[in-house]
């Protein structure tokens, strides 16, 4: 039973990203949202610590000090601001975040909205995702600044305009970027046929 209740939470939570990444834009993204949650090697633990009102990957990692489903799904998407995580080149600086890409910035925003919609039900506000982000000391501490900055005023925004006109906002974000990425491939490639 908990294995059908957790496939049921993961396609639910799929789909809510995908139309809210189709909104702004984010088409493959939105299609390839969380693929790695099918893998055994996070689905069979999903399965095993399935609650349904909060992320399995927490009652693992209470269980047994760490989350392996987690070490594996973070290494796999890049939504994740963990998965931008590295050695910085500055020497005795550590482990530094880094900018995200913001494409990914916008597809982790609405990967929070979901993930609150699905555990919090009926109780969800678009405040819900501000708050629990609020929540994190640890995300304000590693996440690059700028990305960092991008998430807060998209979670805010939600909180106090609501979603239509934050989602208007975010796929403005995305269009420009996409432009930008366009103009420096063709400038690349361009300089080279120029050379």
């Amino acid at each position: 039973m908990k294995a059908l209740q957790h496939l049921q939470t993961i396609n639910h939570h799929k789909y809510l990203v995908m139309k809210e990444c189709f909104e702004v834009g984010l088409y493959k993204q939105g299609l390839l949202h969380d693929m790695s949650k099918y893998s055994p090697t996070e689905f069979l633990v999903g399965c095993k610590y399935y609650q349904g009102n909060r992320s399995p990957n927490n009652a693992e990692r209470e269980a047994t000090g760490y989350s392996r489903a987690w070490l594996h799904h973070k290494g796999r998407n890049k939504h994740h601001y963990e998965y931008w995580i590295d050695y910085s080149v500055t020497p005795g600086e550590g482990m530094v975040g880094l900018k995200m890409p913001l494409r990914y910035v916008v597809e982790m925003f609405m990967d929070r909205i979901a993930a609150c919609k699905v555990y919090q039900k009926e109780d969800y506000t678009d405040a819900s995702p501000w708050l629990y982000h609020q929540k994190s000391k640890r995300v304000q501490a590693v996440m690059h600044p700028e990305s960092l900055a991008l998430l807060n005023h998209l979670l805010q925004m939600l909180a106090d305009e609501g979603e239509k006109k934050t989602f208007a906002y975010a796929k403005q974000l995305v269009q420009k970027d996409r432009i930008s990425r366009w103009k420096k491939c063709l400038g690349k490639k361009q300089g080279k046929r120029g050379e």
